[in-house]
């Protein structure tokens, strides 16, 4: 059995904390794990999504809406139009299922960060989340999948540190 699992981490690295996304997905390395880093959700990836069976989102929050890393279970809702950063999975999701008839299981994970600013650095607090996020999203690929093994995460070796 062969399960195909996608990890999309999005934001603008060049907005400080708002990076966290593209920092957890180019710091996973799962063997049977694509991992997909991404300034926005677009369109584009509803072809992806109709091919697997496992999606996780990966995004930054502001401080002030939580301060843990969160995790939700996601359904298709085509509540938001796909225009740019400010798009939700769940529109990618109902995308995916109105083009293809089909849409993955769905997870989002959303990492407190406090730095918004122009900058290529995360903040202490988004670091926290990112090695968190991690975690998280090694639990959630292994008890989703039975046919998924991690090899290894690192939050090191990243061209920013």
């Amino acid at each position: 059995m062969n399960c195909n699992v996608i990890a999309i981490g999005y934001g603008n690295e060049l907005r400080s904390d708002d990076g966290i996304g593209q920092r957890v997905a180019k710091a996973l390395h799962f063997s049977n794990v694509k991992s997909i880093a991404v300034h926005q959700l677009t369109p584009e990836l509803a072809e992806a999504l109709a091919n697997t069976d496992l999606v996780v989102f990966i995004d930054a929050c502001l401080m002030s809406e939580s301060s843990q890393v969160q995790i939700e279970s996601l359904s298709p809702a085509s509540f938001n139009v796909i225009a740019g950063h400010t798009a939700d999975p769940r529109s990618l999701l109902a995308l995916t299922q109105a083009l293809y008839g089909y849409c993955p299981q769905a997870w989002w994970i959303k990492v407190p960060g406090v730095n918004f600013e122009l900058g290529d650095r995360l903040s202490p607090i988004a670091e926290t989340g990112v090695a968190i996020a991690l975690q998280q999203i090694t639990q959630i690929v292994e008890s989703n999948t039975m046919c998924v093994s991690p090899m290894s995460f690192s939050t090191k070796n990243h061209p920013f540190d």
